[in-house]
């Protein structure tokens, strides 16, 4: 039987963080959060729990996240945001694998519940990640935003079973102020990687972005959560482009 790291990254995570904890006790030999010094008790509640919490200052997504790996005891890892839980098909499907010995890569297929609501459509689902790997061939990338795992060798794919569940959202602001702040980062890589945008691109592809949300994926479906999804989504577009706009110009 293979030993299981369980990495999670903090930063004021009260409202989620046991919910995760307890989804993964059974699944993993060592539990560690890496916490960018949180003010709220997301340390108190991980000190109710086996759990090594270390504190460290912010470093971007994959920059912390390799930090993370590599202070974990064992070579294969399972990373979790702490906003996630792994359904009770997944526990047990990740304990038949990691009994049999895990081989390759892992898939997670995450499912979103936004403000009370589950998102099957709208292009959030299905929304499969890679979360359990081997540590010794892997890395995360990316400098600003949407990290993703690079490895050094070919690795063969398994998706676990279940669903990962997703609290994203507990409100629509709180929708909107992160897809602000991600569109925000996007238009700093976009920038630094050179790309441009024009005087009308915010508005065309805002209403690209609702079309394809709410139309083709189907986001209608999912009634009014659909729509919100589609509608922040649009206006967060806008907000990207315009920035790239003026960092261009900033530029010359």
């Amino acid at each position: 039987m293979d030993k299981l790291s369980v990495i999670i990254i903090t930063l004021n995570e009260e409202r989620n963080i046991e919910r995760a904890l307890k989804s993964v006790v059974e699944v993993a030999d060592e539990i560690i959060v890496l916490d960018s010094l949180s003010t709220d008790n997301t340390e108190a509640i991980c000190s109710k729990y086996d759990v090594r919490f270390i504190k460290e200052k912010w470093k971007g997504y994959s920059a912390s996240k390799n930090f993370a790996n590599d202070l974990a005891s064992f070579d294969w890892i399972l990373s979790l945001d702490a906003d996630e839980e792994l359904d009770a098909e997944m526990i047990t499907d990740v304990l038949a694998h990691k009994k049999n010995g895990f081989n390759g890569v892992y898939i997670l297929n995450r499912l979103t519940n936004y403000c009370g609501s589950w998102i099957k459509h709208s292009g959030w689902y299905p929304d499969k990640k890679i979360r359990i790997f081997k540590k010794s061939i892997a890395k995360w990338v990316g400098e600003y935003v949407h990290e993703e795992l690079e490895f050094s060798e070919d690795v063969a794919e398994t998706l676990i079973k279940g669903h990962l569940n997703h609290y994203s959202y507990y409100d629509y602001k709180d929708h909107k102020q992160r897809a602000d702040k991600y569109s925000l980062l996007t238009a700093q890589k976009m920038n630094a990687a050179g790309k441009k945008a024009g005087a009308l691109k915010p508005y065309f592809s805002a209403f690209a972005r609702f079309f394809s949300m709410y139309f083709i994926r189907a986001g209608f479906l999912d009634g009014w959560a659909g729509f919100k999804v589609a509608q922040i989504s649009a206006k967060s577009n806008i907000l990207k482009y315009k920035t790239l706009r003026k960092l261009n110009k900033e530029n010359g």
